[in-house]
This record gives structure tokens, sequence and C-alpha cells, in this order.
């Protein structure tokens, strides 16, 4: 089962990273920013898969109101020589 958490900073929309809705189940790839229209693309993903034959445009905003990102890495799995604490 994947792990979500919110998005807090613009940075982490990088092209090809797994996102949901706050409240939804449908999980979706993050495309591109298309600057003519003001937002990202989004593809629907299932099994690994992405769906490129529907796309979606949604603004940063948005994104970061009303979705989660894929946690990338456990806590547990964290390199201690890169870790904060003592």
């Amino acid at each position: 089962m994947k792990k979500f958490e919110p998005i807090l900073d613009a940075y982490q929309l990088a092209e090809g990273s797994i996102i949901k809705e706050k409240d939804q189940d449908e999980i979706f790839e993050l495309g591109g920013y298309e600057a003519d229209k003001h937002g990202y693309a989004v593809f629907p993903f299932e099994d690994g898969v992405r769906f490129e034959d529907f796309t979606m445009v949604i603004s940063e905003s948005e994104l970061m109101d009303n979705y989660l990102i894929e946690t990338k890495k456990d806590v547990e799995d964290e390199d201690p020589l890169l870790s904060d604490s003592i």
C-alpha cells in the first residue's frame, strides 16, 4: 500500500510524482508544467501504468490544497549519515 503525505512545497511537484486527491482513492501521475495553461498535466495512473488518453490540468495551488503526494521513503529507511538526529 502506498503512503501519501500533504504537499507542503511546490518543489515536491516533480514530473513523475504519484498523487491522489485527499478525499478520493484514484491515483494520478504528475506530468510537466503547462505554462500556457497555468498548471500541471495530470494523468490517471493504475498498476504502474500511466494512461495518456485522458489528461487534466491542475493549478499548483489546487494541487497543494486538495492533493496528497506519495511518500518517497519511510522514516525507517532513512540514511543515518544524512539524518539530523545525533
